[in-house]
């Protein structure tokens, strides 16, 4: 009798312990459901529009070509969804871009070579693994052929302007040499040597019929989809107002010359911090400029309120939103 209610007391056990499995699969299941409707529901992912027809400095981008559009597509995708990225780029364009366009114009290049500095650098000073260096990512013996002082002291590859017009003069030479804009600006990333050599070889004319290594192939198409998201931000899901972005920062200008200047006491004596002076002229590289040739350099200092964000804006808050930059 004993070991019969041992048996019933293990069979009731097993029927408990069956029934809860059911319960919790049957509420797992539910859950899922209830996960399912919500992300049908509430969630989107959109794919980015493409445009019927594109041009890149004057010149015809061939959609027709699938494997163009195609090219074009995951770019788009890519920085669409890159979003920290891309939201801060359209932030720092309203900074920068100016100062671009304007050297562009003087120089006789395309406006749409700013988009080519903004796949570079996302239109800051960075710094490559390779050691490349500022908005427009010059490597050392490239940015001195182009006429920029690069030293333990001095590197004008973070100057905006400097590089900005050192970069124009390769655009255009690369664009003599290759023939196009768009194989001038692939030239810029893998070198006129690698991509002449690869057109050769191929016994092709375009960049976009080329097989490339795995960077340079996608890397104007890049440049042409940051074209499309800035150019139209909104249609591609960025809504920004103009009080959101960065604004141009005020200076004056102050003379630097002299042997062994202390420029953290160059700062004070200007009314500034060595931090301000550092951010607004980054081609300083050390606190202690020995200036050995005796050079003289023009240096931005932020005016008296120049650090004020009320008074860099003067004050006021545009809050429409950006259509077009």
């Amino acid at each position: 009798m004993k070991k019969l209610s041992v048996i019933a007391i293990i069979l009731a056990s097993v029927a408990i312990a069956g029934e809860a499995f059911i319960f919790a699969t049957q509420k797992e299941k539910n859950d899922d459901e209830i996960l399912t409707r919500a992300i049908r529901a509430d969630y989107r992912v959109y794919a980015p529009p493409m445009p019927d027809t594109l041009y890149f400095c004057g010149e015809r981008v061939p959609l027709n070509l699938w494997y163009v559009r195609e090219g074009l597509d995951r770019e788009l995708v890519s920085n669409m969804y890159y979003q920290s990225s891309t939201l801060f780029i359209i932030k720092r364009a309203t900074r920068v871009f100016p100062t671009i366009e304007r050297i562009l114009k003087e120089e006789g290049v395309p406006m749409d070579m700013k988009y080519l500095c903004v796949i570079e650098s996302s239109l800051q000073n960075a710094t490559s693994p390779a050691g490349a260096q500022g908005y427009w990512q010059f490597m050392k013996a490239t940015g001195q052929k182009y006429g920029l002082e690069i030293n333990d002291e001095i590197d004008m590859r973070n100057d905006l302007e400097a590089s900005t017009h050192a970069a124009c003069q390769y655009l255009k030479y690369l664009k003599r040499r290759l023939g196009s804009w768009t194989n001038a600006a692939a030239a810029y990333n893998c070198g006129e040597g690698g991509l002449e050599k690869r057109l050769s070889n191929q016994r092709q004319k375009s960049y976009y019929d080329l097989l490339l290594n795995r960077e340079t192939q996608r890397y104007v198409y890049r440049i042409l989809a940051l074209k499309l998201i800035l150019q139209h931000p909104q249609d591609y899901g960025y809504t920004v107002r103009r009080c959101d972005t960065y604004p141009e920062l005020p200076f004056e200008e102050a003379t630097l010359e002299g042997k062994d200047v202390d420029l953290v006491q160059f700062a004070v004596d200007h009314g500034a911090s060595y931090k301000m002076l550092r951010t607004m002229n980054p081609w300083l590289q050390t606190d202690k400029l020995k200036n050995k040739s005796g050079k003289t350099y023009k240096v931005r200092i932020p005016t008296k309120k120049g650090t004020e964000y009320t008074t860099i804006t003067k004050g006021k808050r545009d809050t429409t939103v950006i259509e077009r930059i």
